[in-house]
């Protein structure tokens, strides 16, 4: 049909152009010189202008009022509810209004990390208190009379709500907290890795971790960051990561949730390349994935195995007396700071906390000057210990500099996602566990492959793990094997 074949033609060409403004914020995040944040942000808001004006291009309406959906295969079907969404949520929005939050925000992400560098809470509030101002217009413009956060979440989760989110927290907490207050109570206490590891051994490693969970390096690449994260999509889908001589399992398990990030990209059916089905279709899907590499196959006992020989390797030590030691270290249960470093029982606790404060900033419930104090309140109430410094408490996660809102909640999801997955891939795997053992993850990532990351946005979130798994998605799974496996290390 003409108007399908005209509308698929713009929109391409949209997707090309958000490309390219994700590519600029790859630059700025990794090798862009600090004197050019200021000409970065005007950059920003002059392409979000453009992509404004196309994604509520008048014609858009018209070609969608023209196809006959009837007419169309699947394919052509979910094409058309990526696009009618699209548009419905841009028209929403002032031009104005996005190119702003482009521009503020390209600013505040350069202002968070110095202030997150030199512990200065009083340096990020201002540009901080211009993004949460925006995004509340922004939702209350999208909302149209409904709840606000709702509208920001249908950015990451598209049909999540606030409250059947907060639903599922309240279902997860009781037995997370059981889980903890167990094993904070048991006689077991596993130590941390104890030494120092060099930056080119931890470099050299990841790289190799990479490889064999299936990052594509023809079209992908590994820089450092100052908060891991993953950019573009198709054939140039780039990761970041840190590195700390005294804590390498941040490097190489921040790498390892990146590639599943990578991975789900490159991997989808180059037939939707630079369309709205070219992409991930939620963050909760999404996150399924890097938290599947990252903790049911990277921290696995039978994967541990294998790193701590390379680690011995590689540095003379791997920090542990013994295998069995160093599964226990990755996998230690202790009550810190940072939501990426955090340990699976504590992990949702972080998400949990983020979630119940960005609801109150966007409803107006908080305001920024008072962020700082219910952070510390609440942090201490949930994890018993006291934020030493704004590094380690308010100000280490990037995301509500770049105006992330409603982003943080996916997190979880993708844990309850990745916990449905890992039971049906245990089940069509059975050789999981001897090939993590040798470092090989192929069988798996080609399960991960075939059954959900290849059809990018094909399917609605909840669709596409439901026919991966077999069975609709639930916390059940994520909570029996958070029991099964630290009852395990712990000897409960």
């Amino acid at each position: 049909m003409p108007a399908y074949d005209e509308l698929m033609a713009f929109q391409r060409e949209t997707e090309a152009l958000r490309q390219v403004m994700g590519r600029l914020n790859w630059d700025q995040e990794t090798v862009m010189p600090k004197g050019a944040a200021q000409q970065r942000a005007d950059e920003l808001g002059a392409l979000e202008s453009v992509l404004h004006a196309r994604r509520t291009d008048p014609r858009i309406g018209d070609w969608l009022g023209a196809v006959d959906p009837a007419a169309l295969d699947d394919v052509g079907r979910a094409q058309l509810r990526h696009i009618r969404r699209s548009y419905a949520r841009a028209v929403r929005l002032p031009e104005t209004l996005s190119a702003e939050i482009a521009r503020v925000t390209s600013r505040a992400q350069g202002i968070w990390a110095e202030a997150r560098a030199a512990d200065d809470v009083g340096h990020f509030l201002p540009a901080l208190t211009d993004v949460v101002r925006l995004k509340r217009e922004a939702a209350a413009a999208l909302a149209e009379g409904g709840d606000p956060y709702d509208a920001l979440l249908d950015d990451y989760e598209p049909g999540a709500t606030a409250e059947g989110i907060a639903a599922i927290f309240d279902r997860l907490r009781p037995r997370l907290v059981e889980l903890r207050e167990r094993i904070m109570g048991a006689e077991r206490t596993p130590a941390a890795l104890a030494g120092r590891f060099d930056a080119d051994g931890q470099w050299a490693l990841a790289r190799e971790v990479a490889t064999h969970f299936g990052y594509d390096w023809r079209h992908g690449r590994l820089d450092r960051s100052v908060h891991p994260f993953t950019s573009g999509a198709g054939t140039d889908v780039r990761i970041t990561t840190r590195v700390d001589e005294q804590e390498p399992l941040g490097c190489l398990y921040s790498t390892l949730h990146e590639v599943g990030h990578g991975a789900y990209e490159q991997r989808i059916d180059p037939a939707y390349l630079l369309t709205p089905l070219g992409s991930g279709v939620s963050m909760g899907v999404h996150e399924s994935q890097s938290r599947i590499y990252e903790n049911q196959l990277g921290r696995s006992r039978a994967f541990c195995d294998w790193l701590f020989g390379r680690m011995t390797d590689l540095f003379g030590a791997a920090g542990a007396p013994d295998a069995e030691a160093f599964h226990a270290a990755v996998n230690r249960v202790h009550s810190g700071y940072i939501r990426t470093e955090a340990d699976e029982v504590h992990y949702n606790l972080h998400i949990m906390l983020r979630f119940d404060l960005e609801r109150d900033l966007i409803a107006g419930r908080l305001e920024v000057s008072d962020l700082e104090e219910a952070w510390n309140a609440r942090f201490e109430a949930d994890f018993g210990v006291k934020v030493d410094r704004p590094a380690n408490g308010v100000l280490q996660d990037v995301h509500w500099s770049v105006g992330l809102f409603g982003y943080f909640p996916t997190y979880s999801l993708g844990n309850i996602y990745a916990g449905c997955l890992y039971t049906a891939l245990r089940a069509a795997v059975p050789t999981l566990d001897d090939d993590l053992a040798r470092g090989h993850a192929e069988r798996a990532t080609a399960w991960l492959r075939e059954s959900l990351q290849r059809h990018g946005g094909l399917y609605e979130p909840a669709e596409v793990i439901e026919r991966a798994c077999g069975f609709a998605p639930h916390e059940g799974p994520l909570l029996d094997y958070l029991d099964a496996k630290f009852e395990a290390l712990y000897g409960l």
